[in-house]
């Protein structure tokens, strides 16, 4: 019998043994419902994941051991699991009350469980105003939000990504609560047009390497953290995830995670290709450490992270060391860079490239179309000749 079997009936709980740690059953990746086993009634809980490694915890209410569930205070198995999907996404009952603030709170937490980003919340409640933060979402109106995305000093594409969090957030509260109605966010946070412009760095190999270079010189760790952003072209939130057990040195690839962007339903590794000298620099670094432990490590022995952008200060003085402008050129060159130069040694598929390096067909030919050469010596391989003779050096002679 499967633990989920197990906490369906009262029958199965009632062969449990009583303890005070609860029997735990995941529902989805970061989210868990516990069944407390008592004296008397069980109690039923949530356990979340807060994407820092730890979680909480929440008594959602009693199990229907002894009493009749009533969907309120005592719950049967499915109104247990129900209620706890609903807690861990941010949509406990909130008599229809629910602030901004929360509703972002709420998101951040949906996003941790779903093994998102919730610092893309930050990003709202940095530029959200007194007036609107602590507002209910039920009073915030069209102009309210329209105010508030004409307000955000920033361009266009930085105030599109921010309204696109909050126009989330409250989509998530919309969806749990039939009373509220998105037409005020739906008008009020339009996009901006005109917002995309890309700005990408692409360096030449020998720009590449020389970076590769001077951040081996200034620390072995460093320069292997950098050379695997140059061979691979992976974000470095995905470098930073990489465990042990990625590392395919035989095959010369690694497992790379994928990033914490767009839905939850795409693949969480996937095989990226890596020289066979980086195969074995990897496989050296990695020796004798457990398949969970990170793949890289600094050179005080920590754990490399995305987050706190310990990797900015030495990588901008690579660039220097290199010769480069560091006011121009960050680690995000080397993923650029990675792109183009696979685009034009024309061998794989656009199709092949966008997946190996965790992004879509659509924004290559988005973001790279200026850098993607029109292959005139393949394209001609295929055009009719009309004249096939006419280019030549012999000329028919009259009569």
């Amino acid at each position: 019998m499967t633990m989920s079997k197990k906490l369906h009936t009262r029958t199965a709980r009632a062969a449990l043994e009583a303890r005070p740690k609860p029997y735990f059953i995941t529902l989805f990746p970061g989210v868990s419902l516990g069944y407390r086993k008592n004296a008397g009634a069980g109690s039923w809980t949530v356990r979340v994941a807060d994407g820092k490694g730890g979680n909480w915890i929440r008594q959602i209410g009693f199990a229907d051991d002894q009493a009749d569930a009533n969907g309120d205070t005592v719950l049967s198995y499915d109104q247990a699991a129900a209620k706890a999907s609903a807690v861990a996404r941010g949509r406990p009952e909130h008599d229809g009350k629910l602030t901004v603030r929360q509703a972002l709170e709420a998101y951040g937490r949906d996003l941790a469980a779903r093994g998102g980003l919730p610092g893309n919340v930050t990003r709202v409640l940095h530029h959200l105003p007194a007036s609107l933060i602590d507002r209910e979402v039920a009073a915030v109106t069209a102009q309210d939000l329209k105010m508030f995305r004409d307000g955000i000093k920033a361009v266009p594409a930085t105030v599109n990504r921010t309204i696109r969090i909050l126009k989330a957030a409250l989509n998530a509260v919309a969806e749990a609560d039939e009373r509220l109605s998105n037409s005020a966010w739906r008008v009020g946070l339009k996009q901006k047009p005109n917002s995309y412009q890309a700005r990408n760095v692409v360096l030449a190999d020998d720009q590449v390497r020389d970076i590769v270079a001077a951040a081996y010189a200034a620390d072995d760790a460093f320069g292997l953290f950098v050379e695997l952003h140059a061979v691979t072209g992976a974000r470095t939130s995905q470098i930073a995830r990489l465990e042990v057990r990625d590392l395919q040195a035989d095959q010369a690839r690694v497992m790379m995670p994928t990033s914490r962007k767009g839905t939850g339903d795409k693949p969480r590794h996937i095989p990226v290709p890596i020289t066979a000298g980086l195969a074995a620099k990897l496989r050296l670094a990695a020796a004798g450490r457990s398949p969970g432990a990170p793949l890289l490590l600094k050179g005080n022995g920590a754990a490399w992270s995305a987050e706190n952008g310990d990797h900015r200060d030495p990588f901008a003085r690579a660039v220097e060391d290199a010769g480069l402008d560091p006011k121009v050129v960050t680690i995000y060159a080397l993923r650029h860079s990675s792109i183009v130069r696979q685009i034009k040694a024309n061998k794989a598929p656009l199709r092949t490239i966008a997946a190996t390096h965790d992004t879509s067909v659509k924004m290559i030919e988005q973001n790279y179309s200026r850098d993607i050469p029109h292959y005139d010596d393949s394209m001609r391989a295929g055009l009719l000749e009309l004249e096939p003779d006419s280019v030549t050096n012999v000329v028919k002679l009259r009569g």
